[in-house]
């Protein structure tokens, strides 16, 4: 890891205060999944509730609990409000001691909240935002299986309104993990498809940091190193699953990628993709894979020293001119198997304009963009990618 990057590279100064929060404990490395029966049982916790969705649900032995064990895998897509109230309902008739995460993203940031309102005098709308929870109610274990969202090292939760069709955030330090144990090994079932659009994800998370306008030498230091390996190892691990040397290195980066979350956050890449997926429920990696290019391009001409940087990091061509980075990106991204226009993910033309408008209101991220972006240039970004 490179702990000296160039002094261009650094828009902060290193004496500019941040507070950065990880999980109390992290276990990392193929075959740690057990650690999260033994652990559990160390601390006394015997009444034990799983959020998984339909796949992890029927493997939930890996992780050797004991006790009394509910399984919640109801979860099939991005978790929305009814999902919610479903899983909060359980948690308040089962009173677990311990809520396990034990999936994707989708599947922990369900735990985070079911670990924060199962047994709450709190509901939802109470909390939407930051550091409204009063406390956590239940202790909080994640176990990923994928290797995108670093949701096991992060404080926020995503949840899809569907009356809005938006995505409700909710960010507090009670939502961060006891422990996180990420273990490359459950990551091996991933098919290529997924294993590229989570990889491109967690690297999204990365360069959207790095290039922030809130970015910080201390969180530079991941997210580059975070990019490093996705160039290094994604193509690897989408070519040969059962590569667990490359499996590592994108867990590595995808918990990378959730340490860029907390203290920074991403901004416009991630504002233009969410409306792919509340309403057209494209996955969220996916939408992700397909607007990378264009906003890295578009943030180029402000910051050009990153830019060259990340681009160095994939192993592609250094360079800042906008119309050599999109067409990088893009044949980076569509190189491992990613689709890149939206015609094809079944998105109607007509669409756009509401689109453009929904991702402009996504003030939490947008304001993070080190070049300002109207509602007009998201449509035009949605154009050139349609």
């Amino acid at each position: 890891m490179n702990l000296h990057m160039p002094q261009p590279l650094t828009t902060t100064s290193l004496a500019t205060p941040i507070a950065v929060q990880t999980p109390r404990l992290i276990e990392f490395g193929a075959g740690v999944a057990p650690t999260a029966g033994r652990w559990a049982r160390e601390q006394k916790l015997a009444r034990i509730l799983v959020v998984a969705d339909t796949f992890n649900a029927k493997r939930v032995d890996a992780l050797a609990l004991k006790g009394e064990v509910m399984v919640f895998g109801e979860l099939t897509a991005e978790p929305d409000v009814p999902l919610l109230d479903a899983g909060l309902a359980l948690a308040r008739r089962f009173k677990p001691d311990l809520v396990i995460g034990f999936g994707g993203g989708s599947a922990m940031d369900l735990a985070k909240l079911i670990a924060t309102l199962g047994t709450s005098s709190q509901v939802l709308q109470d909390v939407v935002g930051a550091e409204k929870i009063s406390a956590k109610t239940s202790i909080l274990m994640h176990v990923p299986t994928t290797s995108g969202t670093g949701s096991e090292a992060g404080t926020r939760a995503l949840l899809i309104d569907p009356v809005t069709q938006n995505k409700l955030a909710v960010q507090s330090r009670h939502m961060l993990a006891d422990i996180a144990i990420i273990d490359p090994a459950l990551t091996l079932t991933l098919p290529p498809t997924i294993t590229a659009t989570t990889g491109v994800d967690a690297m999204a998370h990365c360069v959207e940091a790095f290039t922030n306008k809130k970015s910080h030498p201390f969180i530079d230091m991941y997210a580059l190193e975070g990019i490093r390996l996705v160039g290094r190892y994604l193509a690897r691990a989408v070519k040969d699953g059962s590569d667990i040397e490359a499996r590592a290195g994108l867990s590595l980066a995808s918990l990378y990628g959730g340490f860029c979350l907390g203290p920074v956050n991403t901004s416009a890449g991630h504002a233009v993709a969410y409306p792919l997926g509340t309403r057209h429920h494209v996955p969220h990696g996916a939408a992700n894979a397909l607007i990378f290019p264009h906003t890295l391009a578009f943030n180029a001409s402000v910051v050009p020293d990153k830019t060259t940087a990340v681009l160095a990091a994939l192993g592609c061509k250094p360079t800042s001119n906008a119309d050599e980075v999109r067409a990088l990106a893009h044949r980076y991204c569509s190189d491992l198997g990613c689709e890149m226009r939206l015609s094809a993910l079944k998105v109607a033309r007509e669409d756009l304009p509401i689109m453009a408008s929904e991702a402009h209101a996504i003030r939490r991220l947008l304001d993070n963009n080190p070049r300002e972006i109207s509602r007009g240039q998201i449509l035009a970004l949605y154009e050139e990618a349609y």
